[in-house]
């Protein structure tokens, strides 16, 4: 499945090529290939370091920044930002679909949701066609909520503890 996938963008990149005369460098398909292998979102540090470590195809920043708003004019990636950081993902196969992403830590989880994805789809909206969407819903995960929940308990033990010593000082 994910060798037609990449097939299926490669044939989209090579049409744009070539319909605009542009040229079919290695750099654009080392990228591509390596943004199709990644599962999820990624920086561009996490791309530029999978093709210099694992694929042993270093680029330079400015290749990857253009190629990457290639893709993006092409809709093979998207960019989201969250919080302070921007980060991209293969979207190719995939338009529509839900972002959880927590304030706390930042984790960003891909959310399925058949509701949404319906109703957006029914929604009418006046002169205009939707080709897709993003839905980001912020909250705290699960970690941070525990975590949070510890700190809690180990302030109110130490309230506790200094409130029974002053107990014990004045008696």
């Amino acid at each position: 499945m994910k060798e037609s996938k990449i097939a299926a963008v490669e044939r989209i990149l090579d049409n744009y090529l070539e319909m605009n005369n542009h040229r079919k460098t290695p750099e654009r398909y080392a990228i591509l290939k390596a943004i199709y292998s990644i599962n999820g979102h990624f920086t561009l540090e996490e791309l530029n370091e999978r093709l210099a470590s694992e694929q042993k195809f270093p680029v330079s920043r400015a290749t990857l920044y253009n190629t990457l708003n290639l893709f993006l004019s092409l809709r093979l990636v998207n960019r989201h930002r969250f919080q302070g950081s921007t980060k991209y993902e293969a979207c190719y196969d995939k338009k529509s679909h839900c972002h959880q992403i927590c304030t706390i830590c930042g984790k960003v989880t891909e959310v399925r949701s058949p509701d949404i994805i319906m109703a957006v789809e029914n929604m009418h909206l006046k002169r205009f066609r939707k080709d897709g969407f993003a839905l980001y819903v912020y909250g705290i995960c699960s970690n941070c909520q525990s975590q949070m929940t510890k700190v809690k308990k180990l302030d109110k033990l130490d309230k506790q503890d200094k409130q029974d010593k002053q107990k014990s000082k004045t008696k």
